[in-house]
């Protein structure tokens, strides 16, 4: 950009809160009544909803909704590809521009914590991926296993091993990447865009970050009838399909809930689809109960959040905040 020339500065709605919570119907409602002051663009913030193919075990949203205004970061990747948060941040910021650049609202929603608190605070100035040290160590995952590999995570990055799922195999080497690198944990490298006090602090951003809040025995009663709708609308066949197509459960898309839990091992060693499926639907819902248990806990680290209730109105009280919001701009 030319010197003296103005930075572009984006307005930003965010919202978000745990599975099951009502921000797809929250969004719907108020675009129906036509309370965002330019015309919508969604962009997802969901890690799982990037797979094509995977449409009922994560909720993406309706034809009709993705019909209402545009989607964007949805089935653009297989689910044999890997896709993380510099990914997301780098895609979510170039359709930022792009929204803004056709007079439109961009509007982010999600549930992955992590990927809004990186968008929100930015990156973590961490060392470039090394292909040696990478391949390197794809090769042990390959000898030896996760478990291993996450001891030694344990041993090194304890706050960083705490944090990362035993199949979550990408973060696991990533951060083994990063400390083999640089000799220093995963853990020490701070956010470059965090500002004082822990706010938001990316210079040519303007944030509206609305969470949503459940009361804990109402979201766990919604989280069972989501599930208990999934398998009515067909997860099964769907999850089949995958598996036809050759997706198996090592593959990243396939280790999501409400995927994971179908692949079981046989008396032989061999890996197949599970026949029992009431037990995996209860399988899938104790799962989604306790990430959002983990979501809730993860969401409190997120900086400039105004917290609704999703019993009391909530797009009632979304309308307040979007009209002070864009009055202060």
């Amino acid at each position: 950009m030319p010197e003296g020339e103005a930075v572009p500065l984006f307005q930003v709605v965010i919202l978000f809160g745990p599975t099951a919570s009502g921000k797809t119907e929250i969004l719907e409602q108020l675009f129906e009544e036509g309370a965002f002051p330019r015309p919508p663009e969604l962009i997802s913030a969901d890690s799982m909803q990037v797979y094509r193919g995977m449409d009922i075990g994560t909720a993406k949203p309706s034809p009709r909704l993705r019909s209402l205004f545009p989607h964007h970061l949805i089935d653009i990747r297989s689910p044999g590809e890997q896709f993380n948060a510099g990914e997301f941040v780098r895609l979510a910021d170039e359709a930022v521009r792009e929204i803004n650049g056709r007079g439109a609202l961009p509007v982010i929603s999600g549930g992955t914590g992590f990927y809004l608190k990186n968008f929100i605070t930015g990156l973590p100035e961490t060392p470039p991926s090394d292909g040696g040290i990478r391949a390197a160590l794809r090769e042990e995952l390959r000898l030896k296993g996760a478990a291993a590999l996450a001891e030694e995570l344990a041993s090194c990055d304890p706050v960083i091993a705490g944090r990362i799922h035993l199949h979550d195999e990408y973060r696991l080497l990533r951060a083994l990447e990063v400390f083999r690198l640089s000799g220093r944990p995963l853990s020490s490298y701070r956010a470059s865009g965090r500002g004082a006090e822990g706010k938001p602090a990316r210079g040519n951003y303007r944030f509206l970050i609305i969470g949503l809040k459940r009361n804990r025995e109402e979201l766990y009663r919604r989280i069972n009838e989501r599930c208990a709708a999934m398998f009515r609308s067909g997860l099964p066949g769907e999850l089949r399909w995958l598996r036809d197509a050759g997706y198996g459960p090592r593959d990243p898309g396939m280790r999501a809930i409400g995927y994971r839990e179908f692949f079981v091992e046989s008396p032989e060693g061999a890996v197949c689809l599970s026949q029992d499926l009431p037990a995996v639907e209860a399988l899938v819902a104790r799962n989604s109960r306790r990430y959002a248990k983990r979501q809730i806990a993860y969401f409190e680290s997120i900086p400039g959040v105004v917290w609704i209730s999703a019993e009391d109105n909530p797009a009632g009280q979304i309308r307040g905040e979007l009209a002070e919001f864009f009055r202060l701009l």
